[in-house]
């Protein structure tokens, strides 16, 4: 069982207090706990919305997200709860929060106010558009970012409209980019002579940071790049191909080894010196083509006949899974990619283990998700006394 109670992992030490709600602040949050930071959820008394996403009455977000997370339940409005949150900030490394800009000043907790407290803290402020620009008080949800940053109308199909992501995409990617940023800002305030500072993460540059280069080509060539589907606007082949059994396979030919390869596998080594595909320039020219060549071999073999077929020929193939399909994957299965964790709703739940893999100080799944205000007691007596 990869559920590790007891082990010590390399953040041991690191107090994060959490005021963040959603997404993307636990997203950032988890990757500390994981690797052993105690990371205190400061949750207002209904609890971070979080809890409230939920799929018959159980929610898998919180059970995920909220793993080897403490709660406990502040009211930061009210005179006593300012007072236990002041005392907190003299014991933790690090704060995240994720309300509006300007919130946590209006509160008495801002930036200076924190680093007045403690000046070695680390501040991490997550936002939609950021804490400073003309629509910093705008509403922020990731939705939003994904449309705004380019990536809705890089995604989906040229002749279909541009498609939003059905996951919280911006969310988790500043989720990862402010933990990177944490440790960086940790990093610096550990030095003899560091201090504390505050991050500003918004949902909108983390994305934008992972489209590749578009300005770029923009500035090159004047043009904007169409939506592409599963294509790349890049490299030809890449695309999703059916079997005939109705499944999927995913290929692609990015160089112009793999693409000589493919073509010997195929059964059309004429394609080698054909002038329509005889490089990648040719080949996004005649992508159609091309494609439904490809599509023709494909399609005469079941799922497993082309992915047995590309093995042996050393092409590159995978498979087009769902979430049950990754779960039942020898490699996911021997790699330990998703592990169970006991839960008292459930019994246990399937869940991805820590990333990434370190060789000495790994981290590790040490507790469930908390029960809102489920550590109180622990927290806060210490405060009291």
């Amino acid at each position: 069982m990869p559920y590790k109670p007891e082990q010590k992992c390399p953040l041991d030490g690191v107090r994060v207090l959490d005021l963040s709600r959603l997404v993307a602040g636990n997203m950032l949050s988890l990757q500390l706990a994981d690797f052993g930071a105690e990371v205190v959820k400061i949750e207002p008394y209904r609890g971070d919305p979080l809890r409230h996403w939920t799929d018959e009455g159980v929610s898998p977000y919180w059970k995920v997200y909220g793993r080897n997370k403490k709660s406990i339940r502040l009211d930061l409005k009210s005179d006593d709860g300012k007072n236990l949150f002041s005392k907190l900030v003299t014991t933790a490394h690090v704060i995240i929060e994720s309300f509006r800009p300007g919130v946590m000043e209006a509160i008495g907790f801002g930036p200076q106010e924190v680093l007045g407290i403690n000046p070695k803290i680390v501040m991490a402020r997550v936002s939609g558009w950021g804490q400073t620009g003309p629509y910093k008080h705008k509403p922020g949800f990731g939705s939003l970012m994904e449309a705004m940053s380019g990536f809705a109308a890089k995604n989906g199909f040229a002749d279909k409209p541009p498609a939003l992501p059905n996951m919280a995409l911006a969310d988790m990617v500043a989720g990862l980019s402010g933990a990177f940023a944490v440790m960086v800002a940790l990093r610096e305030a550990e030095k003899p002579k560091g201090s504390g500072q505050s991050i500003d993460i918004s949902l909108l540059e983390p994305l934008h940071s992972i489209l590749g280069p578009d300005a770029v080509q923009y500035r090159i060539t004047g043009k904007v790049q169409p939506r592409s589907g599963n294509r790349a606007s890049i490299t030809a082949p890449r695309n999703v191909y059916q079997s005939s059994d109705g499944k999927w396979v995913a290929l692609t030919g990015s160089t112009q080894d793999m693409a000589k390869r493919l073509f010997k596998a195929i059964g059309r080594a004429d394609m080698i010196n054909d002038p329509k595909f005889v490089d990648n320039s040719a080949r996004l020219d005649n992508v159609d083509e091309l494609d439904t060549i490809i599509q023709g071999f494909i399609g005469q073999k079941t799922l497993f006949e082309n992915l047995e077929f590309f093995e042996k020929t050393q092409v590159t193939v995978g498979p087009v899974y769902d979430s049950p399909d990754f779960e039942a994957d020898a490699h996911v299965k021997v790699r330990g990619v998703m592990v169970e964790v006991p839960d008292k709703d459930l019994g246990s739940i399937p869940m991805h283990d820590v990333v990434p893999r370190l060789s000495r100080t790994p981290g590790a799944i040490r507790r469930k998700a908390p029960d809102l205000g489920g550590d109180e007691s622990e927290i806060l007596s210490p405060l009291y006394e």
